[in-house]
C-alpha cells in the first residue's frame, strides 16, 4: 500500500498558517492534517471551519480534518463548505450514530473516516468499516501535540488491518495519529498503518523534505 504522510498543523506556527501549508506542499506531504478541538471533547480549543477555509487556497493537498468535538454532526456542513476533503469523527463522540454520521459526511461530497481513542478497542470501528474511506487509531490521548507514542497501539493496528483484510477492505487507509517519529515509523507501518500523522516531527525538522521522505520509506 502507498504510505502517506499527513503532517498536523497543530504543531506549526499559527501566525503563519498559509506559509505552513505551502511548505508542506513544497516538501512532499500527502495530506494536511487539521486537528479541530472544541474545548469540550478535549480540553484545548484550536480552530474551526474558518481556518480550514482560509488555508484552502494555499495548497492543492487534501485537507484531512480531524474533528475532536462533541456533536460533530452539527459541524459537518461547515467543514465541507470550507473545503475539507476528508472529515474524521470519533466513535466516542458519535456513539450509536457513527455510521449515520459517516453517511452524512459522504452525502456532502467529502470522504469519511472514523476514529478511536487509546482506551477504545478498535472493534468499535468494525461496523463502519464498509462506509469508511479511512480509519484512524489514536496513538496518544487527544488534545495535545508532542506526546509519546503509546506502544499498545501497534497491537490495535495489527487487529484492525487483519479485520480489513478478512472483510475485503485490504486497501482501506488506516491512519495513526500521535507520537510518530522517524524512529518508530517503521514498526507502525509494519503493524498495518499506511497514513502517518506527524506534527512535531515534521515541523521541527531541520530538513522538512528529507524528514517526510524518511518517514514514508521507513
Amino acid at each position: 500500500m502507498k504510505i502517506k504522510i499527513a503532517p498536523s498543523i497543530l504543531a506549526s506556527d499559527f501566525a503563519h498558517m498559509a506559509d505552513n501549508v505551502r511548505k508542506l506542499t513544497e516538501n512532499g506531504a500527502d495530506l494536511v492534517h487539521c486537528d479541530v478541538m472544541d474545548g469540550n471533547f478535549v480540553p484545548p480549543i484550536t480552530f474551526g471551519a474558518q481556518m480550514v477555509k482560509q488555508i484552502r487556497p494555499h495548497t492543492p493537498l487534501p485537507l484531512d480534518c480531524h474533528l475532536m468535538v462533541l456533536h460533530p454532526e452539527t459541524h459537518l456542513e461547515d467543514f465541507a463548505s470550507a473545503g475539507a476533503d476528508l472529515i474524521s469523527v470519533h466513535a466516542e463522540a458519535c456513539g450509536k450514530n457513527l455510521v449515520k454520521t459517516m453517511r452524512t459526511i459522504k452525502s456532502l461530497g467529502v470522504k469519511a473516516a472514523a476514529v478511536v481513542n487509546p482506551e477504545t478497542p478498535v472493534s468499535a470501528l468494525f461496523d463502519c468499516a464498509e462506509e469508511a474511506d479511512m480509519l484512524l487509531v489514536m496513538s496518544v490521548h487527544p488534545g495535545w501535540g508532542g506526546q509519546k507514542f503509546i506502544p499498545e497501539t501497534l497491537k490495535k493496528l495489527e487487529e484492525l488491518r487483519a479485520f480489513c483484510i478478512k472483510n475485503g477492505r485490504e486497501e482501506l487507509d488506516i491512519q495513526v495519529d500521535g507520537g510518530v517519529t522517524e524512529e518508530n515509523a517503521g514498526e507502525i507501518i509494519s503493524a498495518g498503518a499506511n497514513v502517518l500523522v506527524a506534527g512535531s516531527t515534521v515541523f521541527r525538522a531541520v530538513d522538512m523534505r528529507a524528514t517526510i521522505a524518511r518517514l514514508r520509506s521507513a
